[in-house]
């Protein structure tokens, strides 16, 4: 996209991508694909913001054309990984894979623009936090099955109702858990990290819109509260009053505290031993006075 944004027939000009991966299907299947959201208009080389030349509710780019790039540079990318040895194969015939779909039609499912910003915040609210079911879809759990309702879009969109062995809902749940450190939503094109805000900056000031908003801070109690429904403020002991955060300690700080609170501790000790004694102030002790 960012290929086809740069030519002046369609942009001109550098785009912002937001990309989503999603990796089920409605029946749980391993289905990996993503869901991105294009600028409708980007900056030239100068800054400057230019908008999209296929407008009246045209696509972006054509179509046609991104289906035949797309699929030139998915199958150059996956040649690669297979020179440099970094895919597991297991016996698999990985080229000729690579030259049957090189003859199939690819297909990018491009949708008409959005017609305010509302609808681009409910579009990603769908896929950004989201699970790959809800309990809301799980019908009954009985004799070993689970059973839930799905959407067959083969079939005109009906609704339908499987049933799968609780190993089987499984295994099917857990292939849409992401590794450790594995990032789900990228940015590209305007939106990269890097001169992000100054960019930004500079396009809302040519749009007369202002400068930026500060970033909104939810804590903690108040997302547990929206999402669990959960107030850990509430004291657990007595069910009414509030807990007040008075200090966080950071596992790396604890043995500076202790050491300096031993310090402390000792110093007192020390004045007070000196305090009591009654050979202060320069009186020998009667282990001096005998001594010869």
């Amino acid at each position: 996209m960012l290929q086809f944004a740069s030519d002046k027939k369609y942009l001109g000009g550098k785009c912002s991508i937001t990309a989503i991966l999603h990796t089920w299907g409605q029946q749980l299947s391993f289905h990996p694909h993503l869901h991105c959201i294009v600028s409708g208009g980007g900056i030239d080389e100068n800054g400057k913001w230019v908008e999209a030349k296929r407008k009246n509710s045209n696509f972006l780019f054509p179509v046609p054309a991104m289906k035949s790039v797309f699929k030139g540079i998915f199958l150059k990318g996956l040649r690669l990984l297979i020179h440099k040895s970094k895919l597991q194969l297991n016996g698999i015939d990985i080229q000729k894979i690579i030259n049957e779909a090189g003859f199939k039609k690819w297909n990018v499912y491009a949708k008409r623009p959005f017609g305010n910003v509302g609808s681009v915040v409910e579009y990603l609210g769908r896929y950004t936090h989201k699970i790959a079911i809800t309990s809301h879809r799980i019908t009954g759990i009985a004799d070993g099955n689970v059973n839930f309702k799905y959407k067959d879009y083969a079939d005109g969109n009906k609704k339908k109702e499987m049933a799968l062995s609780v190993p089987e809902f499984l295994r099917r749940f857990e292939l849409h858990i992401l590794p450790k450190r594995f990032v789900k939503i990228r940015h590209y094109g305007l939106l990269q990290n890097h001169g992000k805000i100054k960019r930004l900056g500079a396009i809302r000031t040519q749009m007369d819109l202002g400068a930026l908003p500060p970033k909104v801070q939810i804590p903690v109690s108040q997302r547990m509260l929206e999402k669990y429904g959960k107030d850990i403020t509430l004291c657990p002991k007595c069910n009414k009053g509030k807990l007040i955060l008075m200090r966080i300690t950071y596992a790396w700080q604890v043995s500076s505290i202790f050491t300096k609170k031993l310090g402390e501790a000792e110093k007192k000790a020390a004045a007070l031993n000196n305090k009591a004694s009654p050979y202060r102030h320069g009186r020998a002790s009667p282990d001096e006075k005998t001594k010869p």
